[in-house]
């Protein structure tokens, strides 16, 4: 198994379970993360990364980390001082319409989202509301082309969008599609070389559909144009997505290893959940399984069953713990004070 990962945690796209992913494959293989110093789960975004941003690292002795997937905007030579030459990188991305839908929802306190009603209201006049100076601004257009290091109001040309493309393909070995989430763990357990545990998860940083809105065709028009990069960077990269599915695993091959997958998961649910499903944020019983709230946006959560043993309640934990927490845990854990 690969052990040595990169991993840019792109904003609202399924991140956050892939996330559980890394912390559980990291904790059960005693692998070291590279941690913001500080604690805290973002690597001064929106700054570009540096590698004096984690802990530990040091320019005169430099220290290398497993895994590096804590929220960064990208910057490729500063993350190679952090990992191995051979790790692996990869992201995953998500249709820029419902990740502006949802953007605007969980970052509603934002100077471009806060004082607009409705993405309708917003896309009357957008530059009424956007500005690109503002801090904040990359939230409200083209945020995978900002998380990964490109100017986010950059001009649309063909020659750029292909320069663009071009370096992404060159820095990264794999692209997720959040839409083909399964499918995706799929790729990657093969990418990693882990089994099928390493890659089940449940649903993490989900919202409840009750916050989320229909959008007209119109609507949809307008959010591709004014996220034309992003739109660019995720229509090429799943093409990519399924010429590779078709070149190394084969639709039908790819049908069945998504089965087993859906199979263990529903096994899990059984096994851990009570009612088997995610609930809503008040009837999460347990408050260290509560995950932050944000926004407009109502994160679910999951209760777990009474009475399991030891060892079934500590793998049926990791699987359901928000990021923060598990986050914070592992810190605690890698930054133990050692006693003489």
């Amino acid at each position: 198994p690969k052990t040595d990962i990169v991993f840019l945690k792109v904003h609202k796209s399924a991140s956050s379970t892939v996330m559980n992913v890394l912390f559980r494959f990291g904790e059960t293989h005693n692998l070291t993360f590279a941690f913001p110093i500080g604690g805290g789960n973002q690597l001064f975004y929106p700054h570009h990364f540096l590698a004096t941003f984690v802990k530990g690292f040091s320019p005169r002795s430099p220290r290398r980390f497993n895994i590096l997937c804590h929220h960064m905007r990208f910057l490729q030579p500063e993350v190679q001082k952090v990992v191995s030459s051979s790790a692996i990188y990869f992201s995953i991305l998500r249709n820029p319409v419902q990740l502006m839908e949802s953007s605007f929802m969980y970052y509603k306190g934002t100077s471009a989202f806060s004082r607009a009603r409705s993405l309708e209201e917003f896309f009357s006049q957008p530059y009424h509301y956007y500005n690109p100076a503002d801090r904040d601004s990359h939230y409200a257009r083209n945020l995978m082309t900002f998380d990964f290091g490109f100017n986010p109001d950059g001009e649309v040309s063909a020659k750029r969008v292909q320069l663009m493309l071009k370096a992404i393909e060159a820095s990264f070995d794999l692209l997720l599609i959040s839409e083909y989430f399964d499918e995706s763990m799929v790729l990657l357990k093969e990418m990693l070389c882990w089994d099928l545990d390493s890659v089940v998860s449940f649903p993490l940083n989900i919202r409840d559909n009750s916050t989320k809105s229909p959008l007209s065709d119109t609507i949809v028009e307008k959010i591709k144009d004014w996220n034309r990069l992003d739109w660019e960077i995720y229509t090429h990269f799943n093409r990519t997505f399924w010429e590779r599915i078709d070149r190394d695993i084969g639709r039908e091959r790819m049908q069945r290893e998504v089965k087993a997958l859906q199979e263990r998961q529903a096994e899990l649910a059984r096994t851990c959940l009570q009612g088997m499903g995610s609930v809503a944020p008040k009837d999460i019983k347990d408050s260290s399984l509560q995950p932050l709230q944000h926004g407009n946006a109502k994160i679910l959560g999951y209760n777990l069953k009474q009475g399991l043993d030891k060892e079934t309640e500590r793998m049926c934990r990791r699987l359901v713990t928000p990021e923060l927490q598990y986050s914070s845990a592992l810190y605690k854990r890698q930054f133990a004070q050692k006693h003489p």
